[in-house]
């Protein structure tokens, strides 16, 4: 069963989310919040799976009750998908690099809202479709300060920028073993080696840091250098 927290101020929304959550055998909704300050104390409660964060709300918003559950060690096993519209799209790489695996349009399908919650529930990163990614890669080349690359990849292989890249350019585990001649298994070994050495969260993490460093830019398809790890 996967355990789900509502955050959002209208209580409407909140009691739609909730009509379909509970239809579904897999899902549960163990609680819901109406701001920032509420989602914290009811995670901090209930310790849910998933959170589904609004990001606008009033008082505490999402940014910030997303920062403080994901920094909370007691909630480690919490993931967040920040909810958007198209005019909250300058929120999304701060909610990422603030810790949430993804985000989810307001308006999507009620399908695509349960697959999301289970993608990231299963330890994907939630950066489909292509546009997602776009977009992060948008805001960090704003705030990228070296040069491809640069620093804070130097703890990696060869090899692990590669799948780093891959993960960037949204590929899964299966995906990047079958571009990179591997198996499944490496390829997942690597990606976890990859998320401790750069202290990332998730695999949307992952992402962002791809960008930030220059390894990867807006419209990348291909494969990096280098054969070595």
């Amino acid at each position: 069963m996967i355990r789900v927290l509502l955050a959002d101020d209208q209580a409407l929304v909140r009691s739609g989310f909730r009509a379909l959550l509970g239809s579904q055998s897999d899902l549960e909704v163990v609680a819901e919040a109406a701001d920032g300050a509420e989602a914290v104390a009811a995670a901090r409660r209930h310790a849910p799976d998933v959170v589904l964060m609004d990001i606008r709300m009033p008082g505490t918003d999402g940014l910030t009750a997303t920062r403080e559950i994901t920094d909370d060690p007691a909630l480690n096993g919490t993931k967040v998908v920040v909810l958007t519209t198209f005019t909250d799209d300058s929120y999304v790489f701060d909610a990422i690099r603030g810790g949430a695996s993804g985000f989810l349009v307001k308006d999507s399908e009620p399908a695509d809202l349960i697959h999301a919650i289970r993608v990231v529930h299963g330890g994907e990163a939630l950066l489909a479709p292509g546009v997602t990614r776009t977009l992060i890669a948008e805001f960090a080349a704003r705030s990228r300060g070296g040069p491809p690359g640069s620093t804070r990849l130097d703890v990696l292989t060869d090899r692990e920028r590669e799948v780093l890249a891959e993960v960037a350019a949204g590929l899964s585990n299966d995906e990047i073993a079958a571009r990179l001649h591997m198996s499944p298994t490496t390829a997942k070994t690597h990606v976890s080696r990859t998320m401790t050495k750069l202290d990332a969260r998730d695999r949307a993490q992952l992402v962002v840091l791809a960008y930030e460093s220059g390894l990867v830019r807006p419209g990348w398809t291909g494969r990096v250098g280098g054969s070595g790890g």
